[in-house]
């Protein structure tokens, strides 16, 4: 084996999972090749079998791999999965997809605290006006937050404040250009279709098969710019496997072509490690990644972010950089002392491990 584990920051069975997948993706393991034993892995790293299983159980979280009952762990990725035949479209889920996924509240009292905190030490900047792409404050903020969670590095430049995602989505037409084709899911979140029908922009509707946008429509396509949301697709509930997820690589590595990741709600994922991002997975510098914090926080907190592709960032400063920052830098500050002082992070965590004890509760049919 020759797995080697840092004595480094992160936790080891992160390190082995990424050493693992990378093993999959490059076809060291082949598609329904058998993985090591967690034994044997424990023993020749010096790490206990707890820790292999829980890289294995991370692998088999997004999708890289299955456990067989007393047959160990599989692998089920391929490279060359998609752009074949059709899958069977996915159909929208009822209401109840959306009401079982209205998860508990920030703390009223602790976000009370912080107001006052940031207003009793941040006056006189308050009074500032905030700077076009947003305060420097959560700017850094967002790129540790990122870095340590997401595995996504980025310079403070790339990241562009906003007030919500439709604004954003505004910001990404103007930025990429009115004479390009746009892909959407269908079903998917209503407002991305009307932001672009309102913007006059052409656009595609994709249907969505069980593993995310089917195979062979993709293919088909004549889009330049492909807008997903693959963690989990809303209304229909439909999360893009890691095949899949590759797929989307593959198919924006043609000249010229863009994915824009919409990760909304990707931070309560059941998974011990939120779901891989399109943008730390690709290697083109050619993803727009954004996120909110409408549902991490309160609907109310009309707050959004995008991270630019660096080759991007002088384009969208020079298009665009005149636009003012539509969020108010209290709320920036407030969202930086949220951060910073690890308070966004264990309300996240402790959302997640309220989900995974329903989950473990829950009756087995």
């Amino acid at each position: 084996m020759k797995y080697t584990i840092d004595n480094e920051e992160r936790p080891i069975y992160l390190q082995l999972y990424k050493l693992i997948r990378d093993d999959i993706i490059s076809g060291v393991y082949s598609y329904s090749s058998r993985l090591p034993s967690k034994r044997l892995l424990a023993d020749e790293l010096d790490i206990s079998t707890i820790t292999v299983e829980h890289a294995y159980a991370l692998l088999c979280d997004e999708g890289y791999a299955e456990a067989r009952e007393r047959s160990g762990y599989f692998v089920i990725f391929r490279q060359a999965d998609g752009f074949a035949a059709s899958a069977p479209a996915s159909k929208p889920q009822d209401s109840s997809y959306h009401a079982a996924h209205n998860y508990p509240e920030f703390s009223v009292s602790l976000l009370s605290r912080t107001m006052r905190r940031v207003l009793t030490e941040h006056k006189d900047q308050l009074l500032e006006k905030s700077p076009n792409a947003g305060c420097v404050q959560l700017l850094e903020a967002l790129r540790q937050y990122l870095a340590r969670n997401r595995g996504i590095y980025v310079d403070i430049d790339q990241i562009i404040v906003g007030s919500g995602s439709e604004y954003l989505y505004g910001l990404i037409v103007e930025l990429l250009g009115r004479n390009r084709v746009f892909a959407i899911e269908s079903p998917s979140y209503k407002k991305i279709e009307q932001v672009y029908r309102a913007a006059e922009i052409r656009y595609e509707l994709l249907p969505l098969s069980y593993d995310g946008i089917d195979s062979a429509h993709l293919a088909a396509s004549g889009a330049d710019i492909l807008h997903v949301t693959p963690y989990r697709s809303f209304p229909s509930g439909v999360t893009a496997t890691a095949s899949k997820r590759i797929e989307y690589i593959r198919w924006s590595n043609k000249q010229d072509r863009y994915i824009i990741e919409d990760d909304f709600e990707s931070e309560f994922s059941v998974s011990s490690k939120p779901s891989e991002t399109l943008f730390s997975l690709s290697s083109h510098d050619n993803v727009i990644y954004l996120n909110t914090f409408s549902k991490t926080i309160s609907p109310s907190m009309r707050v959004g972010y995008m991270i630019l592709p660096r080759h991007l960032v002088k384009t969208f400063a020079d298009k665009l950089g005149f636009y003012s920052c539509t969020v108010p830098t209290f709320e920036q500050f407030v969202l930086a002392e949220l951060i910073d002082n690890g308070d966004f992070e264990r309300h996240i965590n402790r959302v997640r491990r309220n989900k995974r004890k329903e989950l473990s509760d829950k009756p087995q049919k």
